[in-house]
């Protein structure tokens, strides 16, 4: 089901606009606040509920996943690296779940062009261009050592 905001909570800070893979929340640019502007196109990742740091974004759970009149409530701790969600069922009983969150801080995974051209002479490799260097391993298992054709 599509996101939708609490606009009560909503500061207009654009994280969500800034990490939602089909880019559709937007900032309303009277009420400087947060919206879908296509529901039908929401892909459902929780990208933005979980980057949501003033937690005014949520989405209405599919029937088989809750039955309706349910609430599911979704909170980042970036203290704790974790990202706990509350499910409320209609009868009162309560679900919590605990997972980790990314750790990788933003901006430190390098750009495609921060690397040096690929040598062409590695063309017939299986590896990609820079793997070994990018996953800090000299070999992979099962594949051949760096620059040498199969």
């Amino acid at each position: 089901m599509p996101t939708f905001v609490y606009m009560g909570r909503c500061d207009g800070c654009g994280e969500c606009v800034n990490i939602c893979p089909s880019d559709i929340m937007h900032i309303d640019p009277v009420y400087r606040r947060a919206f879908n502007v296509e529901p039908n196109f929401c892909w459902e990742c929780y990208s933005c509920v979980k980057a949501c740091p003033q937690h005014a974004i949520d989405v209405r759970g599919y029937a088989d996943f809750n039955p309706l009149g349910h609430s599911v409530r979704v909170h980042r701790d970036t203290e704790l690296a974790t990202v706990f969600w509350k499910i409320r069922y209609r009868d009162g009983r309560q679900k919590e779940f605990q997972f980790p969150i990314r750790t990788t801080p933003w901006g430190s995974i390098q750009s495609p062009a921060d690397y040096a051209p690929p040598d062409m002479s590695t063309l017939g490799s299986p590896l990609l261009a820079h793997e070994p260097e990018a996953l800090k391993v000299d070999r992979l298992p099962g594949l051949p050592a760096s620059g040498a054709t199969p």
